[in-house]
């Protein structure tokens, strides 16, 4: 318990909370609340998205003017118009006044400049603003006042005057070949830029100074209020990093997890006596808690944009499982109270994880089915949902307003919830703890061991068979688990395999191996199975709870059958009792002493040469209450009432057994 407190505390944060619940739309019903320091009024998140969509708006595309384009072009051009000169003998006299003309149209298109058009910045095709950068000065510019390729070469071919036509056809063709784009898009520069701008949006939007009223009691928290809180409780915990005694903060921690750990275990020693005196289960327990509220403590130092992506309702599903209802939903809601301490909307946040838990609890009755986990996954995901469209609706009043996205870390939390199933092995594994779905996989009569039994003693195995039968029913009627009692009795007798031929019911014919041997001896073989038993089963490693139903199903009573042939073949022979004694001990437990009368009641109806309703009804009442004279039942919790209804069962599945035909008589 101590550790357990102390490597919680350890990690967890250590400035002091803010001590307000929040909500918008409810009347503030604490105090005058004054601001002890000034703050800034953050802006909404919509806010902010809004102002940095008119800031990006109003960033205009960076276009580069490249001077090399220019020169390089016309450079190319007056070479290529040599070549083309020569081989078309055109006459020389026009040459130089056309080459003269033809560069200085170059010129002026290329001053002016060639745009290269990017269609993400064409709205419907229309003109837009952009920023021209030349020798490092921006200036703002329009793509209508500068030339695409198209228009600078219909410029060209409006303006450029000839008298030799084919000279004109040659020159535009040139022309056309040499008109590159001078004023490039600079993406890279643009996104810079933007990115600037968006970082340089301011996300306060007023201050509130110190002494400054925030909000009186009696005043109905509104948007604005609602923001003003938000923002001094940001400020607040910002400052609180730096001030306050981080020792008395750990004190008041160890005092609050110490206290909440003090009455898991005041609960265990009230309800769960059996988990307080097991060290194994007890440290599972403390095991669970001090993992979820690590996971918590880790999530808040990473900043994690919302701790509703820890699964949370893992611990109710791994705790009803293993152990049961009661003890699931109590350590499920103490987590959540410590939790609770450490998060923002502390209300808001035990509201959401403690109704999903109930309804994880409520979803699993018991893990019989691969789909049960599922199916409890989909009631999750349903509670959280319900909680989050009516916390939503609570505070904002109109379903435009709720941020869906909000939603995502719950799906995330549920499907985390699924690693439970491995879980639940590994801790079955590791602290020795036996759930239903090891249980189911036990009973399975195509389980190696069972087939051994079936083989090598085929009539212990049918007995088995029927006291399983008649143990389930009984204990089902009168409340217990049923299937750890089915389970123990399909092993009560797996002993009975080193020498199944000294067990009456796989012996095929009249001579007995008994005859041959002495009293004693045939009465330690029989008690011989159960320490057998013992030994087979822990070798194949079943749970204790399981072979707990093989060391007490014979209790301390005697093998009477040899005992009291000793007494009458040998009387003047000293007798040890205890050699024909089983070694005990007595029932424990429901189970464990519903399994010993139904073991003992279907050995004895073996013995019937007619059974009918009498007889049947007479030997169940026998043996029952020789087991109580016995005081073989003192140590378990079965009442008169649960005997009486023990005995209603066996009479009732016995004579279905037998097919006995019940007289009805009618009077008249």
């Amino acid at each position: 318990m101590v550790f357990c407190v102390l490597v919680i505390t350890l990690y967890l944060p250590k400035q002091p909370r803010f001590r307000y619940e929040i909500e918008k739309g409810k009347t503030w019903q604490s105090r005058d609340l004054i601001s002890p320091f000034s703050f800034a009024i953050l802006k909404t998140n919509p806010q902010v998205k809004n102002d940095q969509t008119d800031a990006l708006n109003n960033v205009l595309p960076i276009y580069q003017l490249n001077k090399d384009v220019k020169q390089g072009q016309i450079d190319a051009f007056l070479n290529e118009l040599d070549v083309r000169w020569k081989t078309n003998n055109f006459a020389e006299a026009q040459k130089e006044v056309n080459k003269k003309e033809a560069v200085k149209m170059l010129q002026l298109i290329y001053n002016k400049g060639i745009i290269g058009l990017t269609a993400k910045h064409q709205k419907d095709g229309k003109f837009y603003d952009f920023s021209l950068v030349d020798d490092n000065v921006s200036s703002r510019t329009n793509s209508q006042d500068v030339f695409t390729s198209a228009q600078a070469l219909d410029y060209f071919k409006t303006n450029f005057k000839s008298v030799d036509v084919r000279f004109k056809d040659v020159l535009i063709e040139l022309v056309e070949s040499h008109l590159k784009p001078n004023l490039i898009f600079d993406e890279a520069l643009t996104e810079t830029v933007k990115n600037s701008t968006v970082n340089s949006i301011s996300t306060t939007k007023g201050m509130v100074q110190k002494g400054e009223l925030i909000v009186a009691k009696g005043n109905f928290v509104d948007d604005e209020i609602y923001q003003k809180l938000v923002s001094f409780k940001e400020a607040y915990e910002a400052q609180t990093k730096n001030i306050g005694d981080n020792k008395l903060v750990y004190i008041g921690q160890v005092l609050l997890v110490g206290f909440i750990i003090t009455l898991l275990m005041v609960f265990l020693y009230l309800f769960r006596k059996d988990i307080f005196a097991d060290n194994r289960q007890l440290s599972l327990l403390l095991i669970v808690i001090t993992s979820m509220l690590l996971a918590l403590t880790w999530a808040l130092k990473l900043n994690l944009n919302s701790l509703y992506y820890i699964p949370f309702c893992i611990v109710p599903i791994i705790i009803r499982i293993l152990f049961d209802t009661r003890l699931a939903l109590n350590l499920h809601l103490l987590v959540i109270l410590i939790a609770g301490f450490f998060v923002p909307n502390s209300f808001e946040f035990v509201f959401y994880q403690t109704t999903a838990g109930m309804v994880a609890i409520y979803s699993i009755k018991n893990l019989l089915k691969r789909e049960q986990l599922l199916i409890s996954a989909s009631f999750i995901l349903a509670a959280y949902f319900v909680s989050f469209v009516g916390i939503a609706l609570l505070r904002e009043g109109d379903f435009k307003q709720i941020d869906w996205s909000l939603f995502v870390p719950f799906i995330f939390s549920v499907l985390l919830s699924l690693l439970a199933y491995p879980l639940i092995y590994a801790f079955e594994r590791v602290f020795g703890i036996t759930s239903d779905v090891a249980l189911i996989e036990l009973t399975n009569t195509n389980n190696k061991l069972l087939r051994e039994l079936a083989f090598k003693a085929p009539g212990t195995f049918q007995h088995s068979l029927q006291v399983a039968n008649l143990a389930e029913a009984a204990i089902f009627k009168i409340g217990g688990n049923s299937l750890l009692v089915r389970a123990g009795a399909l092993y009560h007798d797996i002993g009975k395999m080193e020498n199944p031929q000294y067990f009456i019911e796989n012996q095929n014919t009249a001579v007995s191996p008994h005859d041959k041997l002495p009293y004693e001896q045939s009465a330690q073989i029989i008690i011989k199975h159960v320490h057998k038993g013992i030994e087979i089963t822990r070798k194949n490693k079943l749970p204790e709870t399981v072979i707990d139903f093989i060391r007490t199903h014979h209790g301390n009573t005697r093998v009477d059958y040899f005992y009291q042939s000793f007494l009458k073949n040998s009387p003047e022979k000293f007798v040890d009792e205890n050699i024909f004694r089983y070694p005990g001990p007595i029932p424990f437990s429901k189970e464990t002493g519903v399994l010993m009368l139904a073991d003992s009641v279907e050995a004895a109806s073996r013995s019937l040469k007619n059974p009918d309703a009498q007889s049947i009804d007479d030997l169940v009442e026998r043996i029952i209450n020789y087991k109580l004279e016995q005081n073989q039942l003192d140590d378990c919790d079965l009442t008169l009432k649960d005997l009486e209804t023990i005995k209603l069962i066996f009479k009732t599945m016995l004579m279905s057994i037998y097919h006995v035909r019940i007289d009805y008589l009618q009077t008249v």
